[in-house]
């Protein structure tokens, strides 16, 4: 165990700063992440060092497609989630109500992600927002050795805890399901609202994080074309028309085993209504092989970097990141390179 950051003491009680719930939890209880625990009156991590997956992963698996294209990140998890999904795709750690994990110290993953030649190393596969702690001294190791730090987060965090890992969180992949509908949130992932994904983007762009979005389209409950015109609006006017927008296939998980998936027609359909809205680049997500995988340039619809999945194949850009037929500057930090043949 390791004493939590961001927390009150409340006469026996602690309150949780970490996220947008701000649980106030009672002596020897959890919060609703399941590993945080109020121990006579502090509050207190459960997983810190407890990692329950660790892989080497194509950048574009976050999915990042303008940052370091190509490249690979070290990937780690531990269980936990303060989110309910009922489509949860990694449902198996994310919901596990007991602690388990293979004891590790920031000071060796920042050795694995090194020993492997990664770029970054990514907080990942579970809300990354529940192991703060652990994530915050990694990531301190990790700007040291050269390494960059993203987080693949469902927009949770407050703005205490923005403060604390804002100077060392380079890139964010940050969420969002159902085109931000509330009905869904109440419904399939016990949010009482998204209007916390919206104030963490504003501070997390106020920081300078690189930032992509991510939405899942989910058949009949959040496909609502006035939701997605709205969200897109959104995006364009808060964090400008270059922020990659990813519309990802929703596909029956966990105890949505019955719903339907999502037709590829309409995450085309979403691309384009996105396009139109103003954004120059909207990606489709979850089907590999499709053309929107790849980049193109926005202006002259120069195919740029041309992806296979998750692998990059085949990069067509000047050496500072401009379009070598029309010269439009593409926003892509770092440089881009075909990706490993292996990994």
């Amino acid at each position: 165990m390791r004493e939590a950051l961001l927390y009150k003491g409340l006469n026996g009680e602690v309150q949780c700063q970490l996220c947008f719930r701000r649980c106030k939890i009672g002596p020897g209880k959890l919060g609703l992440c399941f590993v945080r625990k109020n121990v006579d009156g502090k509050l207190y991590s459960l997983v810190y060092g407890k990692i329950i997956a660790e892989h080497v992963d194509p950048i574009e698996k976050k999915p990042l497609y303008h940052f370091y294209p190509g490249s690979t990140s070290y990937s780690i998890a531990t269980v936990g989630c303060n989110y309910r999904c009922a489509f949860c795709c990694n449902w198996d750690i994310s919901q596990q109500r007991e602690v388990a994990g293979r004891d590790r110290t920031p000071e060796q993953i920042v050795r694995s992600a090194l020993h492997n030649n990664t770029m970054s190393i990514s907080y990942t596969y579970t809300e990354p927002t529940i192991n703060m702690e652990f994530a915050l001294d990694t990531a301190k190791l990790a700007r040291k050795d050269g390494l960059k730090n993203t987080f693949v987060t469902n927009g949770s965090m407050t703005p205490e805890a923005i403060e604390v890992i804002g100077p060392y969180l380079d890139a964010a992949t940050v969420d969002f399901k159902g085109h931000a509908n509330r009905e869904f949130h109440i419904k399939r992932m016990g949010v009482p609202s998204p209007d916390h994904i919206f104030q963490a983007l504003l501070e997390l762009k106020r920081r300078g994080v690189h930032l992509e979005i991510t939405d899942l389209i989910v058949p009949k409950e959040g496909d609502s074309e006035t939701d997605l015109k709205n969200l897109v609006k959104w995006i364009v006017d808060n964090l400008g028309p270059d922020t990659p927008f990813h519309l990802l296939r929703f596909f029956p998980n966990y105890t949505m085993t019955d719903a339907l998936q999502t037709p590829v027609s309409t995450v085309e359909k979403a691309i384009a209504i996105a396009t139109e809205a103003g954004l120059n680049y909207a990606y489709s997500g979850n089907i590999p092989g499709h053309d929107r995988e790849n980049t193109y340039c926005p202006r002259c619809k120069q195919l740029l970097i041309f992806r296979q999945g998750f692998y990059v194949s085949e990069v067509n850009l000047t050496n500072d990141n401009r379009c070598p037929r029309c010269g439009n500057k593409i926003p892509i930090v770092g440089s881009a390179m075909q990706s490993p043949m292996t990994l």
